[in-house]
């Protein structure tokens, strides 16, 4: 489907919930961070143990004709039975997970790219944005408080009572215009760690995060 990587989004809700609700194996793995990704061939499970120099790479084979979800799960079902084979045979866990990291391919923790990195975005609701018909990307613009300005002008014609427009429409242009002003006065930021091109999981939380979006910056 082009660029897309998913076929719907509720095929990326599905594999959020899926990732989710697998989680004890990472657990049970200790690990610190882990990444998830795919391409049309290969899907590969990054993982990093707290206190570990070595990152855990496991690569296996897309199957044909199936989603990334699908094979997400044949992936954690195939290491979680291993481990658990282990865990029964010798009753210490930790042979258990080590056995399963001895699964994986292993390199230095330091040349990988597994430690999240921190992002920011504009705390702007997108409604404000679309009142004055501005896009996310216009909020870098080293100009913005003119694009605020213009663009209300603009608007203004379409929206004002005295030229056929709604009031209550007028209002909330107006409210959206006093808002933006006010976050360029003193720009607010919601942070967020993660990878713009995988899933991450963080161990202090135990969730899985979805790749940012492309205008997220790093």
């Amino acid at each position: 489907m082009g660029r897309r990587r998913y076929c719907s989004i509720e095929c990326r809700q599905r594999l959020r919930y899926s990732m989710n609700i697998r989680t004890g194996l990472l657990r049970a793995l200790n690990t610190r961070y882990a990444t998830f990704y795919f391409t049309e061939t290969l899907i590969i499970l990054d993982v990093l143990p707290y206190g570990s120099g070595e990152l855990f790479s496991y690569i296996f084979p897309r199957t044909p004709d199936r989603k990334p979800v699908e094979d997400f799960c044949t992936l954690f079902n195939i290491l979680g039975n291993q481990w658990w084979a282990e865990r029964n045979r010798t009753n210490k866990r930790y042979l258990a997970s080590r056995l399963v990291l001895e699964k994986a391919e292993s390199k230095n923790a330091d040349a990988a790219p597994i430690r999240p990195l921190d992002a920011k975005r504009p705390a702007v609701l997108a409604k404000h944005l679309s009142f004055l018909k501005l896009q996310k990307k216009d909020l870098d613009s080293p100009e913005l408080q003119k694009k605020i300005k213009s663009a209300y002008r603009r608007q203004a014609m379409r929206y004002h009572p005295d030229r056929g427009g709604d009031a209550a429409g007028f209002r909330n242009l107006h409210a959206a215009y006093e808002q933006l002003l006010g976050w360029l006065e003193n720009p607010v930021f919601v942070r967020r760690r993660g990878f713009p091109d995988r899933w991450f999981y963080d161990g202090a939380t135990n969730r899985w995060v979805q790749p940012a979006p492309r205008w997220v910056k790093f």
